[in-house]
This record gives structure tokens, C-alpha cells and sequence, in this order.
């Protein structure tokens, strides 16, 4: 089990059945449309239908919006995990009757929202007013003041801090200087002369950089302050009216909810109507479905409708989508394989080759079996308390499978949160016990992981080769699946037990057959690399490539696992490092309370650090490593029709699963 295989679909029925057809096909999800490409037959616009769905289902999402903005829903860890809520189909039927009346209460919340926003923004312009005015506010006059029948009067402000009998001198004879407000860098003045000087006045002013102040209002500052603040108030009031009107709107907000899935669906199924070709009074429908789903859903449609469905194999030249499909084991780090890309026509899943040593090597990365245990005790729990969606389902379901792993190591390698057990039994009970660990301790030698890590990491690389070989040797060229993988094994076997012997003593025997093994798999591989070649000098050098090729990128990547050895030192060891600090205190009752506090926060942020690292590590190790030995992705992921919704999801939805 890995890709299904697919099925061409050829569907053809009654027009005045196509929307109920589209609407099953939608709920069963099993069905990929394509567009129709037939010149015979006709084609549907629907992008003004489409258009409009899109229009107040955006108007129902910016409602949802306001509503979780300034009414904001409390969500249990329930509601966060427990996915969409489910639906019966005459569920469905009864609310989207309500439509027009939840669209309504859509427009007045965000007719309130506009207020709130037009408020906000005059009252903001409104507050400048007035702390422009604030400088002026002992000017007892309005500031359009120009004077009286005698005199003449300037309201203005200078670039400069100055005095008023400075200012005085440099004015003619009958003018008044009197400064309302200054700073360092400004002068804000009130001048007022006799009318017979109040050219000379102005022009000197102008060369004094006078600026006036331009104000409409017949009012002094302190009464337009006033004024404004009122009217800020007033806005302010009526914000606060406008946001408890949205408060009270909240109530429709699992009907908006409900609204934005219900148009969703209906913009889906138009969407799904333009790619159908049409004759006067049928529909033909194209597309891919999966073999293992065909004959139920012939069956079904023919029983209700009037129509003739034919399934055919598709052909070379056709784009079929991809769909995968693998066992309980499995299943889990199919969203692994999708991160990095779908199968290719060519390929093989590579989902199943790859979850056991994925699982192995998250464990061993991770290799403390205590937050192994938190592993799988939180995703156990969640996994049977929560209807999760799918996606969150696998993803747990890995890593649970995946602190199955990390308990496995972390008892071989004996670490439970650390050195915990022989802390507290010596600073607690003055009791000396010795390692927990099952197999060794990595701390007290590093060299022995060192060595398993490349051990496993040499395993995990000839299964890519093992993989490529059998995918060569399907498509029948038997002669070119042996001349690839032979030298290959034959080359890191070989060398293995001489690399080895750098760190620990290997048997001679073992050394001398991995001496003769790594010179035949060297000849064999110089001698055929270069086959495709037609000149013997081209078979020759191209083998010398093909050698250098090897030994260099098989030597990078079998390097490459030393990270097992380097996450699972750093997650043991930090660990043990935080039950040091846990202890330091020398009164028991103080060093218990500091344990338990440094203990909690030190070995969350240890777990939360190292399971990341491992994440992405294992990952790597898969993508880099594995997958460059025979993979190429490129595939198409598998589109059905389906009921695509955030919110809800309709009961029958699983039907085919």
C-alpha cells in the first residue's frame, strides 16, 4: 500500500441533476474534476455567480472578525484540538435558510465597526486641534481677531525664543507685544498697533519670519477647546454604543461561522460547474477518482440519478494526481513525504521505506525515555479524548510513535529526565545508585554512539540503495540495477570496518575482508561507471568521476549521522546539567522546593528545544540523505472536490474512509 492507483472518470447525466451530482461529489470528496476540453460541447460562466459568493462570503468573514475582536470567545483546549463541528445534511439545509437574516447582522456589524473607525479618526484629528490650541489657551480673544476700528492686531508665532520688549524694540511706536506661550524653539505672540503703522509693522514682521495662525472659528482657544473636547466625548460615547451593539451581535457568530462554509461550498460547486461540458439537455463530467472508491460511487449515482459513469486507465501523457495510502505504522510520516514533494510518476511512496528509521532516529536524537513518556502520554490522551482532523490526528500519531522511540533509547542509554534517579537518591536519601542505562551511557562513551550512529547511518543509506536497485531492475534493466548498487555496497561495507578501526580495535579478518571488498566494489565500479560512454577513453574517465562521486558524497553523507550522536548527548546532558542546578542549595527542605521549580521550568524548556531539534534533524536526515538515493518528487497531490470548510463538516464526510 502506497499510491493508489487512479482511475480516469467519465461521467454523463441529466443537466437537471448536475448540481445534486456536484453536491454528492462534493460530500463524498473522493472525485478530482478536470476542465472540460471537448470543442463539442459547451461551457458555463459562472464568474459572476462565483463573484458574488465570494462578495458576502468576505462580508460574513469581516463580521467574524469585529466579533472575535471586541467579543472574544473562550476556547477550551477542546475546542482548540476537536476540529470542525459536525453537521447532519438537514442541519445544514435548515440554517442556510437563515442566510439572508445573518448576512444582515453582518452588514450592521460592520456598519457599527465603520463608525467605531470614522470616530476614532475624528476624534484623533479633533485632539490635534486641541493640542495646537493648548499654546494659545491664555489668548483671550478668538484667534481670527484682527483688531478693532483703530488698531490692527497680529496672532502669531516666531521660529525663535524671544521677549516681548524685545520684540517691542525692534517694532514701530504704538504697537504692544505680549508673548502667550514659548519654548526654546518658538514664540507664539499677540501684537496689537495703531493702524497708521500697521504696514511698517507687518513688513518688519516678514523679515522677522512671522508666521499667523489661521483659525475659522469666531471663538477664543479656551472655548474651542471646550468645543472640541466635547465633541471627542461625544464620539467617544458613541464608540462605546457602537462597540456594545457589536457585543451584542456576537451571538450570531457560530451563524456567521456557519454562513462562511455554506458560501464557501456553493462558490466550490459553481467553481466545479464551469469545468463541465454541456449539451442541450446532459453534462458530461472528466476526471481522476481512485480505483478502490469507483464501483461505490457508480452505484451510488446510478441508483439516484439518471447517468452512465465509465472508468478507464489513464494514460502516459496524462497529469495524475497522487494519492497516498499506507498502513497504521506508516500513515503518520505521510505529511513528512508531502513537505518535501509527491511522488513523481516514476516513484515509488517512499513514506514506508522511510517511518521506521524516522522513528528511530527521532528517539535516538531525543533519547531520554522520561520525555519520551511525556510523548506519549499527552499525545495518547489527546488522540482519544479530542475528534481531531485528519491532518492533526497523523500528527500527533507520529509523535506518539515517535516517544514510543525516545523511551526505547532513553532506557537503553538510561536517562529518565536526566540523572534524576541517582540525584534525588543521593542528595535526599545518601544513597549511591549506579547507571540505569540498559545498554551504555553515551556521556562515558561517546565513541561507542559515535560508532552506532554511523552503523545505522550506513544501514539507512543502502536502503536508498536498495530501493533504487529494485526500482531500476521493475523497469527491466536488470544488468544496470546489479552495476549501480553492487560497487556501492560493496564500497561502504568495505570501508566500514577500516574506518572503525580509527576508533576501536577491529578483528584482522574482518579488516582484510572489508580491504578486498572496498577494492572490488572500487574496480567494479571504474570498469562500468562509464558504460553509457562509447570511447574507452569516456568509459574510463567516467568511472574515475562516478569513483570520485562516490567516496566523496557517500563519505559527506554517512558524516552526516554524526548528529545523532551530537542531539542525543546535548538533550541527556542538558538534562543532567538542570537536576545539578535543581540541587545546589545545601538545606534539604530548600533543595527539595528549588529541584521541583528548576526541575519543571529546566526540563520543559529542555524538551521543547531537543524535540524541535529533533524534528528537524530526522527530517533532514530523510530528505537529504535517503531521498537523494532514488526519489525525484515532482508528483501532483491528489484535488478532489470536497466540503473544503473551516468550521463545520457534515457527518456522511467519512463515509469512504
Amino acid at each position: 500500500m502506497a499510491k493508489l492507483k487512479m482511475k480516469k472518470i467519465e461521467l454523463i447525466a441529466m443537466l437537471t441533476d448536475s448540481k445534486k451530482i456536484i453536491e454528492l461529489l462534493q460530500r463524498r470528496g473522493v472525485v478530482e474534476i478536470t476542465e472540460n476540453n471537448d470543442e463539442e460541447l459547451e461551457n458555463t460562466n459562472v464568474t459572476a455567480v462565483v463573484g458574488e459568493f465570494d462578495k458576502f462570503r468576505n462580508t460574513a468573514a469581516q463580521a467574524l472578525e469585529i466579533i472575535d475582536n471586541y467579543a472574544p470567545e473562550k476556547a477550551s483546549l477542546n475546542d482548540l484540538l476537536g476540529g470542525r463541528t459536525e453537521v447532519e445534511k438537514h442541519e445544514f439545509g435548515k440554517e442556510a435558510m437563515h442566510m439572508e437574516q445573518v448576512m444582515g447582522a453582518a452588514g450592521e456589524i460592520i456598519k457599527n465597526q465603520r463608525y467605531i473607525t470614522d470616530s476614532a479618526n475624528s476624534a484623533s484629528q479633533l485632539q490635534i486641534k486641541c493640542d495646537m490650541l493648548e499654546r494659545w489657551k491664555n489668548l483671550d480673544v478668538p484667534l481670527n481677531f484682527k483688531g478693532t476700528a483703530t488698531t490692527s492686531a497680529f496672532i502669531g508665532t516666531l521660529p525663535y525664543l524671544t521677549a516681548s520688549e524685545e520684540l517691542e524694540e525692534k517694532l514701530p511706536e504704538n504697537c504692544s507685544v505680549e508673548v502667550i506661550s514659548s519654548t526654546k524653539d518658538q514664540t507664539n505672540v499677540f501684537i496689537i498697533c495703531s493702524k497708521d503703522v500697521y504696514d511698517e509693522a507687518e513688513d518688519i514682521l516678514r523679515r522677522l519670519a512671522f508666521a499667523h495662525v489661521s483659525e475659522p472659528e469666531s471663538m477664543t482657544p479656551k472655548e474651542l477647546i471646550a468645543e472640541y473636547t466635547a465633541e471627542i466625548d461625544n464620539l467617544n460615547d458613541e464608540s462605546e454604543k457602537a462597540k456594545e451593539n457589536i457585543t451584542k451581535l456576537a451571538e450570531n457568530r457560530q451563524k456567521l461561522r456557519f454562513v462562511i462554509d455554506y458560501l464557501q461550498m456553493r462558490k466550490e460547486k459553481y467553481d466545479a460547474l464551469s469545468d463541465l461540458g454541456f449539451t442541450e439537455n446532459t453534462f458530461v463530467l472528466n476526471g481522476y477518482i481512485p480505483e478502490k472508491y469507483a464501483d461505490s460511487l457508480k452505484n451510488e449515482i446510478e441508483a439516484k440519478y439518471t447517468a452512465a459513469i465509465t472508468f478507464t486507465d489513464p494514460s502516459d501523457d496524462d497529469d495524475v494526481p497522487v494519492l497516498l495510502e499506507n498502513s497504521r505504522f506508516s500513515t503518520p510520516i505521510e505529511e513528512i513525504t508531502k513537505m518535501y514533494a509527491m511522488p513523481g510518476k516514476g516513484d515509488i511512496d517512499p513514506t514506508p521505506i522511510m517511518s521506521f528509521f524516522y522513528y528511530l532516529f527521532f528517539g535516538m536524537m531525543l533519547s531520554d525515555a522520561g520525555y519520551g513518556l511525556l510523548m506519549v502520554i499527552g499525545t495518547t490522551i489527546a488522540l482519544r479524548k479530542f475528534k481531531l482532523e485528519t491532518t492533526m490526528k497523523k500528527t500527533l500519531t507520529m509523535f506518539r510513535n515517535c516517544g514510543v522511540s525516545t523511551i526505547f533509547w532513553g532506557a537503553l542509554f538510561g536517562s529518565w529526565f536526566g540523572d534524576i534517579v541517582q540525584v534525588v537518591a543521593r542528595e535526599f536519601f545518601d544513597k549511591e545508585i549506579g547507571s540505569t542505562a540498559l545498554w551504555f551511557e553515551p556521556i562515558t562513551d561517546p565513541v561507542k554512539l559515535l560508532l552506532v550512529s554511523f552503523g545505522l547511518g550506513i544501514l539507512h543509506l543502502l536502503l536508498g540503495v536498495a530501493v533504487a536497485f529494485k526500482m531500476t531492475w521493475d523497469t527491466g534493466k536488470k544488468l544496470d540495477a546489479v552495476l549501480d548498487a553492487l560497487p556501492i555496497y560493496l564500497i561502504v561495507l568495505g570501508i566500514a570496518p577500516v574506518g572503525a578501526g580509527m576508533f576501536v580495535t577491529v578483528p584482522e579478518a574482518l579488516s582484510t575482508i572489508g580491504l578486498y571488498m572496498l577494492i572490488a566494489g572500487v574496480i567494479i565500479l571504474v570498469l562500468t561507471a562509464g558504460r553509457t560512454s562509447k570511447s574507452v577513453f569516456g568509459k574510463f574517465f567516467g568511472g574515475l568521476y562516478a569513483l570520485y562521486n562516490t567516496a566523496t558524497g557517500y563519505f559527506g553523507d554517512i558524516l552526516s549521522y554524526s548528529r545523532l550522536l551530537a542531539l542525543g548527548l546535548a538533550t541527556g546532558s542538558i538534562a543532567s546539567v538542570i537536576n545539578l542546578i535543581g540541587t545546589m542549595p545545601e538545606n534539604k527542605i530548600v533543595k527539595l522546593i528549588v529541584l521541583i521549580i528548576v526541575f519543571v521550568v529546566g526540563h520543559i524548556a529542555n524538551l521543547a528545544i531537543n524535540l524541535l531539534g529533533a524534528y528537524v534533524h530526522t527530517d533532514r536526515l530523510q530528505f537529504v540523505e535517503l531521498f537523494s538515493k532514488f526519489y525525484t518528487g515532482g508528483g501532483r497531490e491528489f484535488s478532489p472536490l470536497t466540503v473544503n470548510t473551516k468550521y463545520i463538516k457534515f457527518k456522511e464526510e467519512n463515509s469512504n474512509d
